[in-house]
């Protein structure tokens, strides 16, 4: 039931979220409308995953690796629903982040796509992690989703931070703490998913659940928040 309650909950505050970010993109500047667009829809897909694993259409159960064992029959959800949201949403915030990075200078393609890619990877191969019932393959899918992780960050802090080193010292400056927030609100992830029943099962479901929630929350409202102010103060730089 407190699982329940918890995705219900951040299901209405993704949409509530969502929908003030796109309201803040009206009667201002074609790229304030086009951040505030890009930033209110991640909330909304979240908010749509979230509806589905609410109502069960987003989990499956799997047996755990006691039952693999010849244990008693025991289950793990499998909460899939996640990954379909994380795989549409995070490339939005790469892509968000770093256009902020390279706010007046051109924005480099490339850049953004290997960050994409990165991500995209780090993904799949996690949702491959907690789809996996052999302990091998399970954490052979972890590691190679931290490799991808760490590729994200290489983009994000190598990369990026050069072309961003051409931009304004108040762009510098936005970009640096926007970077900041993201990367460790998104260190979360692979603790709690290791430490999950879909890992080593240190940590209950419902516990899992929530951290992850509050998370999401803070990445995508939270953060949406925040880059939409820095990019309404650096318009008028």
């Amino acid at each position: 039931m407190m699982t329940q309650t918890v995705l219900w909950l951040t299901a209405l505050i993704m949409f509530a979220g969502g929908t003030a970010l796109l309201l803040l993109g009206k009667r201002r500047t074609e790229t304030e409308g086009v951040m505030s667009l890009s930033h209110g829809i991640v909330p909304i897909i979240a908010g749509c995953l979230y509806v589905a694993m609410a109502t069960g259409q987003g989990a499956l159960l799997l047996p755990t690796d006691a039952t693999l064992a010849g244990a008693a029959n025991t289950t793990r959800i499998f909460w899939f629903g996640r990954y379909i949201d994380w795989l549409f949403t995070t490339p939005l915030l790469l892509i968000g982040l770093g256009c902020l990075g390279m706010f007046r200078g051109r924005k480099r393609t490339d850049l953004l796509l290997g960050a994409v890619a990165a991500d995209i990877i780090m993904v799949i191969t996690a949702f491959a992690f907690s789809a996996s019932e052999n302990v091998i393959s399970r954490w052979i899918w972890f590691i190679l989703s931290c490799i991808a992780f760490l590729g994200v960050y290489y983009v994000i802090w190598v990369s990026q931070l050069q072309a961003n080193r051409l931009e304004l010292p108040a762009v510098q400056a936005a970009y640096k703490r926007s970077a900041a927030v993201l990367s460790i609100l998104w260190m979360v992830y692979p603790v709690i998913l290791a430490l999950s029943p879909d890992g080593l099962g240190l940590v209950t479901d419902s516990a899992s659940v929530l951290v992850i929630a509050v998370t999401d929350v803070l990445a995508k409202v939270g953060f949406g928040f925040l880059s939409l102010s820095d990019d309404r103060k650096l318009t008028t730089v």
